[in-house]
């Protein structure tokens, strides 16, 4: 199945404005920004550096009632280099991270849409420590359910039409695979004391947060994507404490394509 590429040229569009389910909004971004790692399983002490991201999202309405829903889909995968403090070492992490999710329109006022919606979320990744020798790595998979809401505001600049959009993303409760404290991965998949690591989390045991602030504007023929990413992944789950803190400033590319 192929696609042609419609040129937004002196407007933008949401996937309301459509109301053509064949219509996708696709936005490639790339951005550079500061890490936080911490993982009191290999560590106890946090590191911070750089990180690189990239993201690929893609926008539709819905057949069914293409008004009122959407389906987002969202991904993106990270690396990050980081230091402790003493300069003495560092630590690797890499993440990818998956969103599918259904909204609904639930306000609108002029320029300003409101979509509130829910998401399954999908991460996996590792984290590895360069100076370990026993347990050097811990791996990070997990999955959640999440509540989501998207504000979109059409404005102008003079004559240049502007989309601004802030999303932020909240994990209900999901499914997170975790080693106990001191536990070595010799021993959960080579002995098989695998009992109670793959535990059950909620807003208690994983207060994490996604959000994001992004700002599409036009240059002749081709729509850009100036955003900030606020990724905030934190964890406890059998005395392992960990979290992933991102501050990413990203740009891309928006497409509007027409599948034939």
């Amino acid at each position: 199945m192929g696609s042609q590429i419609l040129q937004a040229q002196d407007r933008l569009f949401t996937e309301a404005e459509t109301k053509d389910p064949s219509i996708v909004t696709r936005a490639t971004s790339y951005g550079i920004g500061l890490a936080n790692v911490f993982d009191n399983y290999l560590s106890p002490q946090s590191y911070h550096g750089w990180e690189v991201r990239l993201s690929r999202e893609s926008v539709h309405a819905t057949k069914w009632n293409p008004e009122k829903w959407s389906i987002q889909s969202y991904f993106q995968g990270y690396f990050d280099y980081t230091e402790n403090r003493a300069e003495n070492n560092n630590t690797m992490a890499g993440m990818a991270n998956w969103n599918y999710g259904y909204y609904y329109k639930c306000w609108q006022q002029g320029g300003l849409q409101l979509y509130a919606g829910g998401v399954a979320d999908l991460n996996g990744g590792f984290i590895y420590n360069l100076r370990n020798g026993n347990n050097p790595a811990n791996m990070r998979v997990y999955v959640n359910m999440d509540a989501s809401v998207r504000l979109l505001w059409k404005t102008h600049v003079k004559r240049f039409p502007l989309l601004v959009r802030y999303q932020v993303n909240v994990p209900l409760a999901g499914v997170m695979f975790a080693p106990h404290y001191g536990q070595s991965y010799f021993e959960i998949f080579t002995l098989g004391d695998s009992k109670g690591v793959v535990c059950m989390t909620t807003p208690f045991s994983q207060p994490s947060l996604r959000q994001m602030l992004s700002v599409d504007f036009n240059v002749k023929k081709t729509t850009l994507r100036l955003s900030y990413v606020c990724d905030l992944q934190q964890a406890t789950a059998n005395k392992v404490k960990s979290h992933l803190y991102s501050h990413v400033l990203m740009v891309g590319f928006v497409k509007h394509l027409k599948k034939l």
